[in-house]
């Protein structure tokens, strides 16, 4: 329990963190939503700029079992590297973006 309460901990962090970034462009609004009843947790941009109306999922990650599943990454420097820098294991860290056939290719967890 302890394992998955500092995991929760580190994401907020992390996410929070990445809130902080508002975009140049536009009237578009960082939301960071924290579920830690089906431990997931997003950073999405919504609002509009000059193209039209924005809503993207910037980050989601998840926490099933006692793994962090990155789902999604639209960062520059990549969530992965976050988290290995804030001593979580590869082993606990699955790609949920690469596809399952793919992931022994990398040097992260496969699920």
């Amino acid at each position: 329990m302890a394992k998955l309460e500092f995991y929760r901990k580190i994401i907020s962090q992390i996410i929070q963190k990445h809130a902080q970034c508002k975009p140049s462009h536009g009237n578009i609004e960082p939301l960071f939503i924290c579920d830690s009843i089906t431990d997931n947790y997003l950073l999405i941009d919504t609002g509009w700029d000059e193209t039209g109306r924005v809503y993207a999922v910037i980050l989601h990650l998840r926490i099933v079992g006692e793994k962090i599943w990155i789902e999604s990454d639209g960062t520059e420097g990549g969530i992965a590297l976050e988290l290995l820098e804030l001593e979580i294991p590869k082993e606990d860290i699955v790609l949920g973006f690469i596809r399952p056939k793919n992931r022994h290719l990398i040097d992260f967890s496969v699920a």
